[in-house]
């Protein structure tokens, strides 16, 4: 059992790395299966618009999930059309700025490990890049070879041009070799400003690092009893709400947060040196829930532009 408990904790304590490597491996999965089932360069003047597609529509496709499937999001953006002040705040609209950034990392993770693990493969890049018709570029890339390579280079992805093998063999080499290329400097460089980004943030940091990490433990927590919380007073609630109505009985009273209280609890929060509070609730429990804030605006109703209650 004590086994079972370190083995248990060694993965939750490294839960991260976890999700990022499965990741990795459905990304390269998926290219893999894309590549077998789903991609048929046509070897015509479609080269460079197919093999593009095919390229980046999926990681398009990936930062939209990424961007869909993150909380922030939603935080972020909930009620924004009626109230603007909620993502630009008064003297302080860079802030908004600064949190898509952190999203838009985020988001960023799966695409590039798509277009990473598709230019290593280089059937994407073979593909389009054989259909480009830029003189320079066919010019430098059929450099020493036959004649008929400006006009063939667009079938050498299918083993179909007319070109003697060992040329035909040296092009499909030569596209290989740039897509790989490519797509290491496409991971070095995502490398690199991941970590310059981690230290720009460290260096910034207005806490210690045992306290972020105790932060970092506590959002974690504090997210996991929240959905247990809500499981329990939704509930609840049907279950009064149900039975009051087959039962045609009156309603027994259960306490649930205000709706202003609500607005306050799905706000961002950013720590502040002064008050250490490590969440938006753990920030309203010590302040207590206020009916007005000195830095909330006045919501308006847009339709008739009457003050919403």
């Amino acid at each position: 059992m004590d086994a079972f408990q370190t083995i248990l904790k060694f993965f939750m304590n490294r839960k991260t790395a976890i999700g990022y490597s499965f990741m990795a491996l459905l990304t390269m999965g998926g290219e893999r299966v894309f590549s077998l089932v789903a991609f048929r360069c046509p070897c015509s003047n479609e080269n460079f618009r197919y093999g593009l597609v095919f390229l980046f529509s999926p990681a398009l496709v990936l930062l939209v999930i990424g961007y869909f499937l993150n909380s922030k999001t939603w935080k972020l953006f909930t009620g924004c059309w009626v109230n603007p002040r909620k993502i630009f705040p008064r003297g302080n609209i860079c802030h908004f700025f600064y949190v898509f950034g952190q999203i838009t990392l985020n988001a960023l993770v799966a695409p590039v490990m798509w277009l990473s693990v598709a230019l290593l493969n280089g059937t994407f890049y073979e593909c389009a890049m054989s259909g480009l018709k830029n003189p320079a570029y066919l010019q430098a890339v059929c450099h020493s070879k036959s004649e008929n390579c400006f006009e063939e280079l667009h079938k050498v992805a299918c083993d179909k041009s007319s070109l003697p093998f060992s040329e035909s063999d040296e092009l499909k080499r030569t596209l290989q070799a740039q897509s790989q290329i490519l797509g290491w400097c496409v991971i070095v460089t995502t490398a690199l400003l991941s970590l310059l980004t981690t230290c720009c943030a460290s260096c910034q940091s207005k806490v210690s690092h045992l306290q972020l990490m105790f932060w970092r433990v506590y959002e974690g927590t504090e997210k996991e009893q929240l959905e247990q919380i809500f499981q329990l007073y939704a509930t609840k609630l049907s279950e009064r709400n149900l039975k009051c109505f087959f039962e045609n009985k009156e309603p027994e009273p259960i306490s649930l947060p205000a709706f202003q209280a609500w607005e306050d609890a799905s706000q961002l929060y950013s720590f502040s040196n002064s008050k250490q509070h490590y969440s938006t609730i753990h920030r309203l429990v010590e302040e207590g829930q206020k009916g007005t804030s000195e830095e909330r605006e006045t919501m308006m109703d847009l339709a008739d532009r009457r003050e919403v209650p």
